[in-house]
């Protein structure tokens, strides 16, 4: 067992630190919760979608039998139901609606507090008849059916004139999200919206005046419209969708960025969320945004529009959609656009390392990796950044990692596909013991790095699944049976069944890391320094500090054990996951390192 020296004197690595004020203090020390509302929690059965609330949304089926799906259901059997509509399960997946409300949100916010995470994104709430709401009817309403009078609101909105903030009223929906935003503030977390600014949905207000109105419309100016003369297939003329989808037409741009029409319209509904009753306290607000497909935006909007979400709230949060090398993201991080954007360069060095078997890279060359995201923007950008793992656009974490030669994550566009659930190549099994060891481990390095660590739903219990649309699945709770998954996604029973409950062993290993984190400030506001790369045995060490506290972080990412020397420069340390304590006062104190596993040191010095 070889053994090696750490001592401060040997690292060549300089020390990053995060100088001078950027984005809000709060989100340095966020743990980020990504939920997706429509499958997090059904809290209220009253006001679960009907058939025909499915109008305008794809598949565009609301003729076939239909019900609210069965939250513990085999995820590919369809159900009695969906056989009736002679389609497969692709078209069926997403058809399905499971209820998940705002009210699920509230319910499960003991759960979230509990866990330890203390900020929440959430995947669009605004309405729209798709499951994920990417498809906006309006950005001023929440989801009817994510509130407890769906029939009452859709009247109430009838009321209004959309275009005049004046008339717009607070709907039974969106006063419950008021009730969320003060329960959210009350235990001291933190809650973004996504904003989905680039395109709205097929039916959303503006254009289905233009297809009532055609060139009468007073928001035919709104969107790209391509030919008066040509039907398509959701209007009497043809218009530009967000990369084809003709369910997404696009909002007009010129050299500015938006048009005046939708941007006035997004200013108004900006300010409505983050100033709910308008007496200039941001405090009963949202505070901040996720924003979607921001690279589809032009700049000059993101640098109007930030300038009034921070006359609204200037400790308001702002991070973007842009899954592009460093040089590409550095124009949106200069300060005048976004703060962050979701770390997907974090995700996929942690891919690249700790998931894939057979074209693993090394030590070295992830710690490469990092240090070009972490030095590539103002050094204040990197410890705001959502340090992600996976999201609704990915393969899940736990799936990631079982399929971990699939192909390279980095390769977005290629790997999008290669991890769908169709294709023949994934596999859909749970991860064994040493997969599960591997997704404990990358948890240890997501949760002492520099940044915001974000869980995508579900994370913390084992969830599984592929890409979208499989990484949407229903929550797993305990309180509710989830039938074992006994069907592939090609309709062939799996030859032994697969048990689905959470992994609450998992979720004590979030919550206790998360723990560390929250009561550690060297994790979340100290600076960083590479110790050890060690590429013949995987052992990557790094210290977190600041002028009271130094933490070492020892990774071991092979699966024999290795032993790491702690030399007397380091004094007394205690490891903060299984309370060992080591002195090497006099001689050097050897610490063994388990396979696939490390340990996070408190050393009595300070470098």
């Amino acid at each position: 067992m070889a053994v090696f020296s750490l001592t401060p004197a040997q690292v060549d690595y300089p020390a990053f630190t995060a100088d001078g004020n950027w984005g809000p203090e709060w989100a340095r020390r966020a743990v980020w919760y990504q939920i997706f509302p429509e499958r997090f929690r059904n809290g209220d059965r009253g006001n679960d979608p009907a058939l025909s609330d499915l109008a305008g949304a794809y598949p565009h089926d609301v003729h076939s039998p239909w019900q609210i799906h069965p939250w513990g259901a085999d995820w590919y059997e369809l159900q009695p139901y969906e056989k009736k509509n002679g389609h497969s399960i692709w078209f069926n997946l997403q058809r399905r609606r499971y209820g998940g409300d705002v009210a699920g949100i509230l319910e499960k916010l003991d759960y979230l507090q509990n866990l330890g995470v203390t900020a929440l994104y959430l995947n669009p709430v605004f309405a729209a008849p798709s499951s994920h709401k990417y498809d906006g009817a309006t950005y001023h309403h929440i989801d009817p059916h994510f509130g407890p009078d769906p029939q009452g609101d859709r009247a109430l909105i009838a009321g209004e004139d959309p275009a005049d903030p004046a008339t717009w009223r607070w709907s039974s929906a969106d006063r419950l999200m008021l009730q969320l935003i003060d329960q959210v503030h009350q235990r001291g977390m933190h809650l973004i919206f996504d904003g989905v600014f680039n395109h709205m949905g097929i039916t959303s207000w503006a254009f289905q005046d233009v297809v009532k109105q055609r060139q009468a419309s007073a928001y035919k100016d709104w969107f790209t419209i391509t030919s008066w003369d040509h039907k398509s297939r959701h209007a009497p003329f043809t218009y530009e969708g967000w990369f084809g989808v003709s369910e997404l037409p696009e909002l007009r741009e010129d050299e500015g960025g938006l048009v005046e029409g939708p941007r006035d319209y997004i200013y108004a509904a900006t300010r409505r969320w983050m100033d709910p009753d308008g007496d200039g306290d941001p405090r009963d607000g949202i505070d901040g945004w996720r924003l979607d497909v921001a690279f589809c935006v032009a700049h000059p909007f993101w640098k109007a529009w930030r300038q009034q979400v921070l006359s609204i709230n200037p400790q308001a949060y702002l991070t973007a959609e842009v899954i592009d090398t460093p040089e590409v993201l550095k124009p949106y991080l200069l300060g005048d656009e976004f703060d962050a954007v979701m770390n997907y360069q974090f995700a996929f060095a942690c891919h690249d390392l700790f998931m894939r078997k057979k074209n693993r890279i090394t030590i070295s060359a992830f710690e490469r990796q990092l240090r070009l995201v972490r030095e590539a923007f103002p050094p204040g950008v990197a410890p705001v950044m959502q340090n992600l793992l996976d999201s609704h656009d990915t393969m899940r974490l736990a799936s990631l990692i079982v399929n971990g030669d699939l192909g390279a994550f980095r390769e977005w566009g290629a790997f999008f596909e290669l991890s769908k659930g169709s294709h023949p190549d994934v596999q859909m099994r749970k991860p064994d013991a040493e997969e599960l060891q591997t997704l404990r481990l990358i948890t240890l390095f997501q949760m002492t790095y520099v940044g915001a660590p974000m869980i995508y739903y579900g994370d913390e219990v084992g969830m599984t699944g592929a890409n979208d649309p499989c990484c949407r699945k229903p929550m797993l709770w305990e309180d509710i049976r989830h039938e074992p998954e006994r069907m592939s996604p090609q309709g062939v029973p799996f030859p032994q069944a697969i048990a689905i409950s959470p992994d609450m062993d998992l979720h004590d290993h979030y919550r206790k890391l998360i723990r560390v984190r929250r009561d550690h400030p060297a994790l979340w506001r100290g600076a960083y320094r590479t110790l050890l790369c060690d590429d013949s045995r995987q052992l990557f060490c790094f210290e977190r500090f600041t002028d009271q506290e130094r933490l070492l972080i020892l990774l071991n990412g092979d699966a024999k054990a290795h032993a790491i020397r702690l030399d007397h420069a380091a004094g007394a340390a205690l490891d903060l996951l299984s309370g060992e304590r080591f002195d090497a006062g006099g001689d050097a104190a050897e610490i063994l390192l388990p396979g696939r596993w490390g340990r996070i040191l408190q050393v009595s010095t300070h470098p």
